[in-house]
This record gives structure tokens, sequence and C-alpha cells, in this order.
């Protein structure tokens, strides 16, 4: 490294030697075997605006390696971010600091995406890649035409998701997706070898990406390989060669240095090694002002894009305008005039086909089940390799990558991604719809084959525990519609929701309309309204949800034969109903003495609502293969069952 780009290297790795011994906690072995790469990626070659941190046609930048937080936090306030003040640095890992101890995504920060679950900065990166794609086809590459780098480590390449995500960007020829690979060869326990052997360059090439192999502390290679991807035709790899811990006389290239402060005497070592004689948080004058002016680069780079931009400026505007505006209601109409006995994800398919044929943001998908859960209708089109005018996604057999990838989708602009598969296979997402939660995104997914409904397939596919869990995610809405009107009001609550990401639980099996009139209001947004009762004066409260809602009504009407009054109360989404005040709650949840629910999944969430003398119909064991009436009957989810144990109840 010349003088001068290694004195600007150094601050990267000073920051972040100081930042995590302050802290007493933190990464400093990632930053400092890696402050050469960023060094001449930020200076020589990444598009970004400090002044503007959400301007459209920026690089992305993504440390999928979010344990090396500092390296990021690092750049952004060397380069002049208003998010990162030198404080913020000092406060790392402390309370609402933004510099937490793994990146928290923030809109306009420079912190495009929550990393630190491994391989997850991965799958966000296809999907910002995908997204650059998308929309350089609508608006040119005169308004889109960046680059995706994400900075992954060996943890991220451990991990399946990573195989899954890079197979589909090879696969879809993502071109302008670019990952820097810290090839240091150290994990926590020690050195890779000790669990992996993989011969990394057949592998990338396996999946059709180009794959360059450099030293990661020499200049003229780093530049070399990033100038070489300027101009790729396929995504690319940059295995970056380097030592973690760069610079610790004692601690350099071993798990030493991966995840615990250096100590004073080695930090002194350090400063001695590299010739920085700064204090702790001093960044001499000379050196922050070169890295000013890196960032102020961005800024002449935007005026120049907006000669662009004004000339395209309505055309984006209209893409991204939504055409929700009274279609529901319209639709609703069409609906009640003709009903219709379906199953829900057959509903959902009517509801996806009428809002894919005008709203070109919507952008859809499946896990290979696009028959299944009904998620692509005539009004999709594929994207492919190579060609992204569709607005379809064939996501093959990788449902964790789905998911990811549909986060970096709604990250990187307006798209909102949908994506399919069976309930069952939620456990293979969680990990990404947390973040979706957690970073407040509007990402939906279609989860068909809601319960035991789906029969014969058996237990390995029926969900049991999963809606409970589901559930349990803070700021997750799980909707469970019961008919194609509740589908259609939950398909409206989960695209209308700008900050929180939706589960559509939908059944196999078809079930009978339980709204016959029209309500102009959306029932369901208060996630739980009274549907019917037998007597002005009730006894028995039930509760149910989805395909059990038809289950509560045959319940209803046979007590009521039986001179015991009972109302219904739909339970679409438990989350919204938690939203709604004390008294609507009341008046849903607390008007009888006697409660029951029923749900053909886990009984857990349903106690707090019927009380501990209340009855939870459900199931709390795995499921059987079966015609699902049978297994219904097996579990004592049917009408006779659930009347007599009421008058027990009662009776008692």
């Amino acid at each position: 490294m010349s003088k001068q780009n290694r004195d600007l290297a150094n601050a990267i790795r000073f920051l972040s030697i100081d930042a995590v011994e302050k802290a007493n906690s933190g990464h400093p072995g990632l930053p400092m075997g890696m402050a050469d790469v960023v060094t001449i990626l930020f200076k020589y070659y990444l598009k970004f605006n400090p002044k503007n941190p959400n301007w459209m046609n920026r690089d992305r930048f993504i440390l999928s390696a979010g344990h090396g937080s500092m390296l990021l936090y690092s750049l952004l306030y060397l380069t002049g971010y208003k998010s990162i003040s030198l404080d913020d640095i000092k406060n790392f890992r402390q309370l609402n600091s933004i510099c937490a101890g793994h990146p928290e995504y923030k809109s306009n920060s420079g912190i495009e995406t929550t990393t630190g679950p491994l391989g997850q900065g991965i799958a966000n990166a296809v999907g910002f890649a995908l997204a650059e794609e998308i929309l350089k086809k609508k608006f040119g590459k005169g308004i889109l035409n960046h680059k995706t780098y994400v900075l992954s480590g060996d943890g991220c390449l451990m991990e399946g998701l990573s195989h899954e995500a890079l197979s589909l960007a090879g696969h879809l020829k993502l071109k302008n997706l670019v990952m820097l690979f810290v090839n240091n060869s150290i994990s926590i326990d020690g050195p890779t070898n000790l669990a992996v052997s993989d011969n990394f360059k057949k592998r990338f090439n396996s999946y059709d990406w180009e794959y360059i192999e450099i030293n990661g502390h020499d200049e003229k290679q780093i530049y070399k390989a990033l100038k070489k991807v300027q101009k790729a035709k396929r995504p690319t790899v940059i295995s970056c060669k380097t030592i973690i811990g760069y610079g610790s006389p004692n601690k350099s290239d071993s798990a030493a240095a991966h995840g615990s402060p250096l100590g004073n005497d080695e930090i002194n070592l350090v400063r001695k090694k590299l010739k920085w004689k700064s204090e702790p948080f001093k960044i001499p004058k000379q050196i922050l002002n070169e890295w000013r002016e890196i960032g102020n680069k961005g800024s002449k780079e935007e005026l120049k894009w907006k000669k662009y931009y004004y000339k395209k400026k309505n055309l984006i505007k209209k893409t991204f305008s939504n055409k929700f505006k009274n279609i529901f209601e319209i639709e609703k109409k069409k609906i009640i005039k003709n009903l219709e006995t379906l199953a829900t994800r057959k509903s959902s398919e009517l509801v996806l086909t009428f809002l894919a044929k005008k709203n070109t943001f919507l952008i859809g998908g499946s896990a290979d089940l696009s028959g299944s859960n009904n998620t692509k209708t005539t009004n999709h089109k594929i994207i492919k390799p190579g060609n992204f005018k569709g607005n379809y996604i064939h996501y093959g057999v990788r449902e964790h990558a789905m998911c990811g990838i549909m986060n970096g989708l709604a990250l990187h602009s307006s798209l909102i991604p949908y994506g399919g598969t069976f309930l069952i296979f939620s456990d293979y997402c969680k990990p990404s719809i947390r973040l979706s939660a957690f970073m407040k995104q509007r990402v939906i997914y279609v989860m068909s084959h809601d319960s035991i409904g789906l029969g014969e397939d058996g237990p390995t596919h029926q969900p049991v525990e999963q809606l409970s869990h589901l559930r349990s995610v803070p700021n997750l809405n799980v909707f469970r519609p019961a008919d194609t009107t509740e589908t259609l009001e939950c398909w409206e609550l989960a695209l209308k929701n700008s900050s929180s990401p939706s589960i559509l639980a939908l059944t196999r099996q078809k079930l009978n309309p339980i709204r016959k009139e029209f309500v102009k209001e959306n029932k369901c947004s208060y996630g739980a309204y009274e549907l019917s009762r037998t007597n002005q004066e009730v006894e028995v409260t039930i509760f149910a949800s989805g395909s059990e809602v038809n289950l509560a009504l045959e319940v209803s009407h046979k007590l009521a034969t039986e001179n015991t009054y009972s109302k219904v109360i739909s339970v679409p989404c438990q989350e919204l109903l938690e939203k709604q005040s004390t008294d609507y709650k009341r008046k849903i949840l607390n008007e009888t003495k006697f409660k029951i629910s029923i749900e053909a999944g886990s009984t857990d969430c349903w106690r707090k609502y019927v009380g501990e003398k209340g009855l939870t119909f459900g199931i709390n064991d795995f499921g059987k293969s079966a015609p699902y009436q049978d297994v219904y009957k097996h579990f004592g989810l049917t009408s006779e069952n659930i009347s007599k144990k009421v008058k027990e109840m009662i009776n008692k």
C-alpha cells in the first residue's frame, strides 16, 4: 500500500481497535484485516453520497459479516455521514447507540440492512442486485445502474443460506453483484480447516460466478480486481486473502483476534508496528480531510445523475404509486355477488390476479410451489436469466434464500415482494422473517397448506406449532383468513402496512363463505370481530380462525338447538386484536363467562383469550396421514365433540 492509502486504512483499523477496547467487547480482527480492501473500494470505485445516503443510484455496500461492524461505522464516520459521529463510535455497543454490536438497518444512515446472523447479508445482497436489474429495465441505465458489494466471511459461506442465494444469483446472471470474500481462514473455534476443506474456486464456478483471487493487502491487486468487476458479465467474488487482526504482533492470524478486545498492551504494540502515533479516537486532520474528500465526490456524481432523473421523474412516481384505492372495495362487491366455496389459497390467487395487473412494483414468487401456493397468476411474467422485465421470481427449492432475498428487494426501494411456500417450511424461513420484522419491512409471506387440513401428506407437512411460533415474533402480523372476503381484507391490510411484514396462512381445503353480505368496512382490521350470535343473550364465546371458523359456526348452531346460545368471533389476526382499544377488546373478549377457542394448531396462544377455565380445541401433538376429515375427527375437531365438551363445561 502507498503511504497515503496505508494511512487511510489505518484510520479504519484504529477507530475499530479503540472502539472495541473502550466497549470491552467486539470483533477487531475483521476490520483490521479488511481495511486495505475497503479503502481502495471507497476511494476509487464505490458510488455513494454521504450528504444523501438514500440516493437511488448509489452502490450498495453490505456487511454480511456483521460482527465486523466497526469496519462499517468507521467508514461512515470517516467519509462524512451525519448518521455516525465520533461520539457514536465512542459509544460502540452501548444502549441506544447507532453503533450497535451488529449493524442495525436505519433509513438514510448508510447502514443498508441488519446483519449479524451469518449469510443473511448475502441473501439481502442478491435481493438488492435483483431489484437494481428489475428497476433498470423499467427506468433505463441512466436512472439505475449500480453495483451491490457484499463483504462476507468464511462463516457466511459455511451457512447453507449462502449456497441457496449464490446459486440463484449465478442462475439469474446478476452481473452487478460483487462479493468481497474475507478469506482469512479463521473462525471462532480456530483455523477453518477444523471444519471446512471446500475448494472455493470450484464452488463459485459451479454457480457460474467469476472467481478472482488476490492478496487483500496488495494495493495493485485490489485495484485491478475491482476494476475488472466494473465490466463483469456475471456475478463476481473477489477472494481477499487477508490476515485477521492485521498489525497485531501476537494475535494476528489467530482466533484470538476474532471476537475479543486486543488489550492495551497489544494495542500499543500495534500502534508501534503500524507507526500510528495518534491517541485513541484521534484521527490526524490530514487523513480525516482525505477521507472527507472521498465522501464528497458522490455529490458531483449525483448531480450528473439528476439530469436523467428529472426526465424520468413522472415515470418513477407512477411506477411506485399504488393502485389500491377503491380496488379492494370493488373486488369485495364482486366476491359477495358471486359467493364460492374456495380454498383460501385460491382466494389469494383471485386477489393477486387483480393486484398484479396494475401494480408493477409488486414482485411475486414462490419456492418451487407456485401451483400449490397459487402465487402466480395470468398477470405475472417470469423474471429470467438476463431478462428482468417480469414481476415473478421462481426461487426454486430455496425457502430461506427466498425470504432473505425478499428483504433485499424491500430494502432497495419501494418494491413490495411476496413469496410463497408451505406454512410448515416457515421453519426454514424464520431467521429472515425475524429480520423483516426487526427492520420494519413490508414483506409478505404467502404460506399455504396451513394445518392438518392438508390431509394425506401427513405430519411432516402438517403445521402444528408454527402459528404460535410466528405469533411470538414482535412486529409480525400473522393473518389466517376464513374465506375469500377475509382473504381480500387481509391482503389489503398487509399491503397498506409499510412498517410490518405479514404472514398469510392459507388453506389447501375448500371453505364455505362466512361473510355473505357486503360491508365496506375492513372487518379484519380489528384483528377479531363478531361474526354471528344465536341469541341476544349468550352464554358462550367461540373464538376461531381460518378453516375452523366454519367449524365454530357449526358448533354454535348445534348448541343453539340444545338451548345454549353463543357468539362466534372470527380472529384473523391476533396481533391486530391486541392493538384495539380496551373498550373494544372488553366487548369482544369479556361478554360471557364461558369461552372456547378452535384452531387446528397448538393451543398455547389462545389461553390468553379463553382464560384458565376456558377450553382450547386444537392440536398439541404431531398430525396424521389420512384424508383431512378423518384427521380432524381423530383430534376431536368436530361439532359433535366440541358441543359435548362445552355442555360439560357449563354444567360443571
